[in-house]
């Protein structure tokens, strides 16, 4: 798999345009007629979590801006796959959208060899919506480890005892607890479930001792005492968990994993669509409404280019390939 194909894809589409005078101004005049009708936003997850919570803010500044109404449809089931390959199989119109997260859409094909779609080719970035604050380690309050170092040495004590919720095989859960498990040389158990809030349910509960939430999720919990917090994966503290410490600030030096929200088109969507939805996005992002709530959910807003999403899939790809290869993961 060529890690880069699709982000050589998005600019031949650009560069093709700007190249071209006459194929510029007819696609000026698309552009101007663009949107025509309702635009539709796959979000392959339930409703309620964070990608919901991130294309629902942006959706309602920029349903106005572009005089159609924004639908979104929340498509679960397989961990994001299936979502995802309804956009990947939809028309090139302009009128569908994925919403996904990054670290996702880059670990399934180290996963499953028999993909629906080829995430390298099949869809074009459109722009980098919003980051995370990141995912905080987190641990039920019967265990034995008030600290990260604690919880090495119990994990390096104990290998593959300590089990790790995980939302879904090749999820954003998996991958963090993985990269902190290659990092502090421990052996953790995933139990895989078919979302966040059962993978918490069970962390809360004790039947599974640890798991690396999203922090808002995890916040309500914390204050009344059915989690413990030993670390959060961000580059900084969050300011409402001001006492958490970052994993390398608490011992796991270098350690950052921060979720990531982009849009995609399906692969051939003419590029001036492409620019329209971006240039939308970047402008909600800025607006304080938006601001005040992404803020709200642990959440900033970025509105970046198509290519620096294509940067930031190849860097996810890379990272889970290299997490995969140390798991002795065989995509199945």
């Amino acid at each position: 798999m060529q890690i880069s194909r699709n982000r050589l894809l998005c600019l031949a589409v650009l560069a093709a345009a700007a190249a071209q005078p006459a194929l510029a101004q007819r696609a000026a005049v698309a552009a101007k007629d663009y949107p025509a009708k309702v635009i539709r936003v796959i979000v392959p997850y339930a409703a309620g979590g964070g990608p919901d919570v991130v294309i629902r803010t942006i959706a309602e500044k920029i349903g106005p801006s572009l005089g159609q109404n924004i639908v979104i449809e929340n498509r679960g089931g397989g961990g994001g796959m299936l979502g995802t390959a309804i956009v990947a199989k939809s028309a090139p119109d302009g009128y569908t959208l994925l919403l996904q997260l990054t670290g996702a859409y880059a670990s399934y094909p180290y996963f499953f060899k028999n993909l629906a779609y080829d995430p390298t080719k099949d869809l074009m970035p459109v722009t980098l919506v919003a980051k995370n604050v990141g995912y905080v380690l987190t641990v039920n309050p019967s265990l034995p480890a008030r600290s990260v170092k604690e919880l090495i040495a119990l994990a390096k004590a104990n290998p593959q005892k300590l089990n790790y919720a995980a939302a879904g095989v090749g999820s954003v859960m998996q991958m963090a607890a993985e990269l902190f498990a290659y990092m502090t040389a421990v052996k953790l158990t995933p139990v895989h479930y078919t979302g966040i809030p059962a993978a918490l349910t069970d962390v809360i509960s004790g039947q599974v001792e640890l798991g690396f939430p999203a922090a808002p999720s995890a916040l309500p919990f914390t204050h009344s005492g059915r989690l413990r917090v030993l670390g959060i994966t961000g580059e900084k503290r969050w300011s409402k968990m001001p006492d958490v410490p970052t994993l390398n600030e608490a011992g796991v030096k270098g350690y950052r994993f921060i979720g990531s929200y982009g849009l995609w088109f399906p692969a051939w969507t003419p590029a001036e669509y492409v620019s329209r939805i971006q240039s939308e996005v970047a402008k909600a992002v800025h607006d304080s409404a938006v601001r005040q709530r992404f803020d709200d959910q642990g959440l900033e807003g970025v509105g970046s280019t198509t290519e620096e999403l294509a940067k930031v899939i190849e860097e996810a790809f890379a990272l889970n390939k290299k997490l995969t290869a140390v798991m002795g993961i065989v995509p199945q």
